[in-house]
This record gives C-alpha cells, structure tokens and sequence, in this order.
C-alpha cells in the first residue's frame, strides 16, 4: 500500500522550456514509481532497489494545485505543464486516488496547455478531459502557431517486446497494450507520439528492431519520436547501472563485456556510439518521414 504524504508545493516552475518536452511547468501527484523500470534516473537517489515500497500519494496535492494555478492564471503566465517528470502520472494507484485526474480537471478549469508522458493506457479516462483541454488551454505567446492547440499525449517505449520490457520495465503496462492504446489516442484526433527511450544497447538498438519502432510508430501515424540513450545513473547496489548489469548479466549474458566497457567509468554510452546513434536515428527518421521533434 502507498503511503499518504502531505506536500507544501505540487507545480514546479522549470528554468527553461525543454525542446524535446516542451515542459513550462511540472507536477507529479504521486512519489516513487510502482513501474520499477530498472534503468530510471531516479534511482540514484533515496527511494531504493523497489521503487514500489517508497511509493507515495500526495492527498493534499490537488487544494495546493488550485491555489497554485490560480494564481499562474491570474498573473497569466500560462506554459505547458508535464505530467509527469519523475514519476508516472497513470500509475495502478491512480484507479484508487484519481489525483492525475482531478489534476486535469484543474487544468482544464484554468486553461493550460498539457503534455502527458506515460507507460500506461489508462490514459483513455481522461480522453474528455484532454480533449477540452486541447480545444480551450492558453498557450504561451510563442507557442500559439507552431503548437496551436493544448494537449500532447507520449508515450514511452524502450522495446516493442514484452518479454524484454518484463526485464527491465516489470512494473509497466505491457508495450503490446501501450500500442493498443498511442493508436487509440491518434485516433481520438490528439498530437500524440513516443518517446523512445532509453533504447538499449545490442537489445533495442539493433537495426531489426530500430526498423520495427518506426515501421510501427509509422503506421500508426504518430506524428513524432523523441529518441535518446541509455544513461545509468548512481554508485550503489540500488542504482540504475548495477541493476541494469545485473540484468544483462541473467538474461544476456553475452552481451556483459559489452556493457561493462560502456559503463566503467561514467554513466553514459561512449561519444562515438551517441554519434553513430544519432546518425542513424536521423536516417531513420527521414526514410519513415517522421518528425524527431513535437514542433
């Protein structure tokens, strides 16, 4: 069971608007991630090898979100607010708090523009809700005709095979159901696309299964992907990187020595790998005429 917690702040102003994400504001109604996808940035920090046992609900989140957004709204300094950046925002608690949805519902009333990241399709919900919201939010000045509309929907895929995702993603809604539901999402008439990272190395980078990402994401029509690395963050036996080693080690062996090499003394793939990644990511988009950017 998630603990309750009480918090003083729920939006968070960003330094600078992202490129990729687009992301004037964040919230995270929930703490921790009962998703456990072993390669998370987070887990670097306090909450541990299961993120699922420090999970929290922010009860008081949505009486702070209102005064917060009220006040945003009244100074109109309206921006795009992400949900979520640490946290998924459709977590399995989510049936029970509905805090991701009565955070819509705030949004919608205040009219500011969203993105939403996720690994789930319970996302399908708040379709009414993201649709008024699409049709009615105040985008930011500079945004209004390269976005001209309020509401971006991603999704996030490290593979399109369950069975490897079961291995590094065990807490997460199955990619098959995820690909069930960007398609439904398209279909509602949303700016929907994928967020395509991290790809791992020799298991989801490999040229069959780049070749299957975006022969899929194209058919579906997905108007853009946003691909990135793999980078493993901390020093402990909680980590990202030694559970990601530990990982590759039980299920691809063969592949150890490679991830060893990556990895020994930092915490991202060598220059000249990020170089031909991109090289190819561009390639890749360009054959399938797919954007690498939402704008």
């Amino acid at each position: 069971m998630p603990r309750e917690i009480e918090v003083k702040s729920i939006l968070n102003k960003t330094k600078k608007r992202d490129s990729w994400f687009l992301d004037d504001y964040t919230i995270n109604m929930y703490s921790s991630c009962s998703f456990n996808c072993l390669y998370c940035y987070i887990r670097g920090s306090k909450y541990g090898e299961n993120l699922e046992t420090s999970l929290s609900a922010k009860i008081n989140a949505i009486e702070i979100l209102d005064r917060q957004l009220y006040n945003r709204a009244k100074k109109e300094q309206y921006g795009i607010i992400v949900l979520s950046s640490a946290t998924d925002p459709y977590l399995q608690i989510e049936k029970k708090y509905e805090l991701t949805r009565q955070a819509l519902e705030l949004i919608a009333k205040y009219r500011f523009p969203v993105h939403i990241i996720t690994k789930s399709d319970m996302i399908s919900r708040d379709y009414d809700l993201l649709h008024q919201i699409d049709t009615t939010a105040i985008l930011p000045y500079d945004l209004q005709q390269s976005l001209g509309r309020g509401t971006i929907i991603s999704y996030s895929f490290s593979t399109l095979d369950d069975q490897v995702a079961r291995i590094f993603e065990p807490g997460a809604t199955p990619p098959s159901l995820r690909l069930q539901s960007i398609e439904s999402t398209i279909k509602e008439g949303f700016l929907s696309g994928v967020s395509m990272m991290p790809l791992l190395p020799f298991i989801s980078d490999t040229t069959a299964h780049l070749e299957l990402l975006f022969s899929t994401f194209k058919k579906m029509q997905a108007h853009y992907v946003l691909p990135a690395t793999i980078t493993l963050f901390g020093s402990g036996k909680a980590d990202s990187k030694t559970l990601i080693l530990q990982a590759i080690e039980k299920h691809f062996p063969e592949l150890l020595s490679r991830y060893q090499t990556y990895f020994q003394y930092g915490s991202e793939m060598p220059a000249y790998y990020k170089t031909a990644f991109a090289k190819k990511m561009k390639e890749l988009s360009l054959e399938y005429a797919i954007k690498q950017s939402i704008l």
